[in-house]
């Protein structure tokens, strides 16, 4: 399984957040200067993450983008549960005719919970603690 860009960018974006020092607030200028993505492409996956409740966006002259709460309880799970379409195949009938009888289905659904399962054992904060050389990479010391 392959996660799209727009996951990744957006499990990267949360990643800087959570690197930041206390409730600092950053903008998505910033991100997207760190990752080299396009602002169009990091303004929906903000605004994503925004309607999530995984990011605060502040207007105005002193506002910015922020965890929307604390990385400790920021499951990865959910965050790939909440970017990623999750079907891995088209099983509806008009475009395959064996979904009446198919046992594919089930295994893929049961193959992509345990999946997400595993995910859900870390938090963001687990990405981020005590990790001197992210912070480095990120020029957030």
């Amino acid at each position: 399984m392959q996660l799209t860009s727009f996951t990744d960018y957006g499990l990267r974006a949360l990643i800087y957040m959570a690197s930041l020092p206390g409730d600092q607030m950053t903008n998505i200028s910033q991100v997207t200067e760190v990752y080299g993505v396009s602002r169009n492409h990091m303004v929906k996956i903000i605004n994503q993450l925004s309607r999530a409740g995984l990011v605060t966006a502040v207007r105005g002259k002193n506002g910015g983008i922020k965890l929307g709460k604390p990385a400790e309880t920021i499951r990865i799970g959910d965050v790939v549960r909440e970017l990623e379409p999750l079907s891995l195949v088209n099983c509806e009938s008009d475009f395959c005719h064996i979904t009446p009888a198919c046992r594919l289905k089930h295994v893929l659904h049961t193959a992509v919970e345990h999946f997400l399962d595993e995910l859900n054992q870390y938090t963001l904060a687990d990405m981020v603690k005590d990790n001197s050389t992210l912070y480095k990479l990120l020029l957030v010391e």
